[in-house]
């Protein structure tokens, strides 16, 4: 048995999940140094998984088969997970109304169709993509919707949906009470497309027409001499100079428009041009050539790497993200290892998943926490985390991110800018949301005061620095502990700080590049740039899920530490199901040029009244639908016989053509008919932010339902430094020192945000 223990070390975890988000949320759980107890009815241990991820998803879990009685099954229990509520109410959790007493119930359902039955979670993660704009958001080639080979929405729903849980495990240690917790579809898609899902009524949606590179010509893949493909990260002026002077293009910049506004770099009409010719400056020598010639210079690149070699990447096996385990079922298996490393309660050694034929618990070093007030009690403040104080020292994605999900939990988050602000905070503003705004120069003793002043009281420090960044400002855990000894600090780094590229900067599609992401959803054709920030939201995710496993280890009386993730860590947690390896695995599915699914009867199809995504249990199944004269066609002339016979058809009526015979259809809307759905508006999924001129944003509102809240308000984007003066006060300081730090412009007082509609990223 390993010496460690992990954070979560005594919580006990009964798993009753199915699909992909409840196993993934409960690893989590496991990893973190839970007891995991994973029920199946009817199933023995020699029945093979039916995804390759589950061999992963149940590593440090013991399995046991219960029958159709479970009476008991939860007692001296913490945290039941579930994604049926049938299931939920066979083992005697309260699925309406509040949850009794001090269980904590985390319920992840997957996507169904109308008549409710149960479909592979690769279809139903499919499904979401279509129902929630992800598809639809993709860029390509056509601008029609594109099928995206990972299920990054389940993934997300149960990474998300594991944080969630923690945080009320966080609230039931200081109040005495559980509650129940539902993280849905909705909410994954949420976590996932934060970045892009966003829309105002009077700007229209960006067209996604522009190629699987995404809309900026100096900030995508490029194909060069030896046919090998690499990707350019010049995303502003500082790396579009380096690039374009060892590219030998600097006459793109000579253009009288982008020499007026290199912004134009981007303008419909220019972008094309510039792409073009960047292409054929890369055209000129082979990618070794340029990935020397631009890393010496100092410009993000990286190669296109191939998916099935990232586990084999010096880097993953020097982060120990690369994991070797002996299966029961299966044998040897190689496996991505845990994302999130603590100082001071690290994770226990992985194991492989355990059988058991009866219930048991091993003693735990805590006390069970007793039940306290009334069952029925609201609970205060916005969230789980309510009480609990965060500096957010994070610039442009991933570290805001972790913030704003960390305020959706209920914290008060304290976005601290320099006095120029974040950079990215104006395109970003849909990931600077529910945070107040601090601006201080650290660089300034006294700015570095007043900040320390603020941490003092403060139980979590975040922050996304190149590694050493934080120590040369004097925010790194040994500085912060000079007046906070229980501080959490949480970090986020491009590639954990160690090993050959540990302290190379970290950008998302540069890791999307090396992972081999963008080969897989391109298959044979172009690489495909993932428009959903894939590495930064779920960097920011495991930010904030290792930030709540700590507060719950500071909760217990254990004190504080250091959390750390990295991008290199999320592209390989999000590619689990794709890399885990043992011998007798099926291949992992690749995409192709604007993919639009996996099979004929399986794929996206445009109708009469816009795009659908289909699904078939077979060409049979086609035939008797009404789809194809006969079933016995190839497979491209299955697939054009089913485009010619859906696109007289509106959605609703192919969908009822097909159910009948099997079939299930979901309509793939864009962003705009998402957002504006009375459905979710009217749940609480989404919401309106009204600027202060009037204009108006439609975004999301609940990241997660808390079964003793009520809908959350609406988190909004601060002003850079608008709460400078309210914070510092509060925080102690007098009126004369904040005043005279303002005079000095050490610190500044800003104004509330005005609209930034239409404006976002990719």
């Amino acid at each position: 048995m390993s010496s460690k223990s992990g954070p979560l070390e005594g919580v006990r975890v009964v798993d009753a999940t199915t699909g992909i988000a409840g196993p993934l949320a409960t690893m989590i759980l496991a990893d973190f140094g839970a007891d995991v107890l994973r029920v199946e009815v009817g199933v023995g241990g020699e029945v093979a998984s039916p995804l390759p991820g589950e061999v992963m998803w149940h590593r440090n879990k013991t399995v046991v088969v219960v029958g159709d009685d479970p009476a008991g099954l939860l007692d001296d229990v913490d945290l039941v997970v579930t994604s049926d509520d049938a299931e939920a109410r066979r083992l005697g959790v309260a699925v309406d109304g509040p949850q009794p007493g001090a269980l904590v119930h985390l319920h992840l359902p997957a996507w169904r169709p109308p008549a409710g039955e149960v479909v592979d979670p690769m279809l139903a993660d499919r499904m979401v993509q279509a129902r929630y704009g992800v598809a639809r958001r993709q860029t390509s080639f056509g601008g029609g919707p594109v099928e995206c080979v990972y299920p990054f929405v389940s993934y997300l729903q149960g990474a998300w949906g594991a944080t969630v849980s923690i945080a009320a495990l966080v609230e039931r240690v200081q109040r005495g009470i559980g509650q129940r917790v539902v993280v849905d579809a909705l909410h994954g898609a949420i976590v996932a497309a934060t970045t892009t899902m966003f829309a105002d009524p009077k700007t229209p949606l960006p067209n996604t027409a522009v190629g699987p590179g995404g809309p900026n010509p100096a900030f995508g893949t490029y194909e060069c001499a030896d046919g090998e493909w690499i990707f350019l990260g010049a995303l502003g002026v500082k790396f579009q100079d380096i690039a374009f002077e060892v590219l030998g293009t600097t006459d793109v910049t000579a253009h009288p428009r982008i020499a007026a506004n290199r912004e134009e770099i981007y303008a419909v009409d220019l972008r094309n041009q510039v792409r073009a010719r960047i292409a054929e400056g890369f055209r000129a020598q082979s990618r070794a050539h340029w990935l020397d010639g631009l890393g010496r210079a100092g410009c993000p690149v990286s190669p296109v790497g191939r998916r099935d070699e990232w586990l084999d990447h010096p880097q993953v096996v020097a982060m120990g993200q690369r994991v070797t385990i002996d299966d029961p079922q299966v044998g040897r298996v190689v496996m991505g290892g845990i994302p999130v490393d603590f100082s001071e309660s690290p994770c226990p050694d992985v194991l492989a998943r355990r059988y058991a034929d009866h219930v048991t618990w091993p003693d735990r070093p805590r006390p069970v926490v007793s039940a306290s007030g009334d069952v029925g009690e609201a609970l205060p403040g916005r969230g789980p985390l309510d009480g609990v104080r965060v500096l957010d020292l994070g610039t442009v994605l991933a570290g805001p991110y972790a913030g704003q999900l960390l305020a959706s939990l209920g914290a008060d988050v304290i976005k601290v800018e320099t006095t120029k602000g974040d950079e990215f905070r104006t395109r970003g503003h849909m990931v600077n949301r529910g945070q107040r705004s601090v601006s201080v120069d650290l660089r300034d003793e006294r700015g570095h005061d007043a900040f320390m002043w603020l941490a003092a009281s403060s139980h979590v420090v975040l922050d996304n620095f190149r590694p050493g960044v934080s120590t040369r400002l004097k925010v790194d855990l040994d500085s912060l502990r000079t007046v906070n000894p229980g501080v959490i600090a949480t970090s986020i780094t491009g590639f954990g700080g160690i090993g050959p590229m540990g302290d190379h900067p970290g950008y998302d599609p540069v890791v999307q590049a090396l992972s081999g992401i963008m080969q897989a959803q391109g298959g044979d054709a172009e690489p495909v740039f993932c428009t959903v920030s894939v590495n930064d939201v779920t960097s920011a995710c495991l930010a904030a899920l290792g930030t709540c496993a700590a507060l719950y280890h500071h909760a217990v009386g254990r004190g504080g530490q250091a959390v750390g993730t990295s991008l290199a860590a999320a592209a390989v947690f999000m590619q689990g199901n794709e890399l885990v390896r043992y011998d007798g695995r099926r291949p992992a599915e690749t995409g192709g040029r604007d993919y639009p699914g996996p099979q004929p009867t399986s794929r996206y199809y445009r109708c009469a009244d816009g795009w659908a995504r289909l699904h078939l249990p077979s060409a049979d199944a086609a035939a008797r639908a009404g789809l194809v004269a006969h079933p016995g066609l190839d497979t491209r002339a299955l697939a054009y016989a089913i485009a010619f016979s859906v696109a007289g058809m509106s959605v609703a009526e192919l969908a009822d053509a097909v159910t009948p015979y099997g079939g299930v259809v979901e309509r793939a809307r864009d962003n705009k008919e998402v957002l504006v759905d009375p459905n979710g508006v009217e749940d609480g999924h989404l919401g309106v932010v009204r600027w202060p001129d009037g204009n108006q944003t439609h975004l999301p509102r609940a990241y997660a339902t808390f079964g003793r809240r009520g809908v959350p308000p609406m988190m909004t984007t601060p002003g850079m430094g608008e709460h400078t003066r309210e914070v510092l006060l509060e925080a102690g300081l007098d009126e004369a020192a904040v005043e005279e730090l303002a005079r000095r412009g050490i610190v500044t007082q800003g104004e509330p945000m005005h609209t930034v509609a239409g404006t976002g990223y990719r």
